[in-house]
């Protein structure tokens, strides 16, 4: 779908690159979950189930952890802030303090998850938890104040894919605390729930996203520079123009 997008006009070669993005969020997550349904991507994680009244533990049990989750959602939520950022027009800085801010919300999740003592655990969540907040202030905060110039249209757009993407990240440290924190819940009803948010956070997401793009052509926030045109000969750095090897 990606590669059939023309790209003879700049209009179209702006649009190409939310289709390219989209096309590698489903591509990582399918590769994924390929792993994580052919027993891929899996270890087992002691943790500690029982204790007596006066603190010894009495019973230990291994919960499966699928690490490959955590590689799929540090590859792919990068990308799909990077749709939100570039559809709200987020300045370089911004962009790249997101993105970061994601990828140590998920090192960190994956950090507590095979963290081997409890309170460990919860405090690797808790670093999750602020740099998640500052993804929210991002987009959410910064995010509205970007697209406050542009038409109704384009903002109404930004809004209801943004809050429906922060609300569905939120539920995904609601079922780690469930799951993996707290282990109220098997394994199996929490590859349920990772399933159903993971078609809704990138599936519904992208065909919302490139849909409502496709049909906003005139009022879509505009990408120009490298990431429609790529790089060319004026502006590129030259070394040594205008002098010869006589001049050293």
């Amino acid at each position: 779908m990606a590669m059939r997008v023309p790209v003879d006009s700049d209009q179209l070669q702006q649009k190409r690159l939310f289709h390219v993005i989209t096309a590698l969020v489903t591509t990582f997550a399918f590769l994924s979950y390929y792993a994580m349904a052919s027993g891929d991507g899996v270890t087992s994680h002691p943790y500690v189930s029982g204790r007596s009244k006066h603190g010894a533990v009495t019973e230990i049990v291994k919960r499966d952890i699928y690490w490959v989750r955590y590689v799929d959602w540090s590859i792919t939520t990068p990308l799909l802030l990077l749709d939100l950022c570039l559809l709200a027009g987020l300045n370089g800085a911004s962009i790249l303090v997101t993105v970061v801010s994601d990828v140590i919300m998920i090192l960190t999740g994956l950090f507590a998850a095979l963290s081997k003592d409890e309170a460990q655990g919860w405090g690797w969540y808790a670093f999750a938890c602020i740099a998640y907040l500052n993804i929210i202030y991002q987009v959410g905060y910064k995010g509205t104040h970007a697209m406050s110039n542009k038409d109704y249209k384009t903002r109404a757009f930004f809004g209801s894919l943004s809050l429906f993407t922060l609300l569905l990240w939120t539920a995904y440290p609601i079922v780690w605390g469930i799951a993996d924190g707290a282990h109220r819940v098997n394994v199996d009803a929490e590859i349920i729930a990772y399933a159903v948010l993971d078609i809704l956070a990138k599936g519904v997401f992208g065909f919302w996203l490139l849909l409502a793009h496709d049909s906003m052509a005139r009022t879509s926030p505009t990408i120009d520079g490298f990431w429609a045109h790529g790089i060319s000969h004026e502006g590129a750095l030259r070394v040594g123009e205008g002098r010869t090897l006589d001049d050293d």
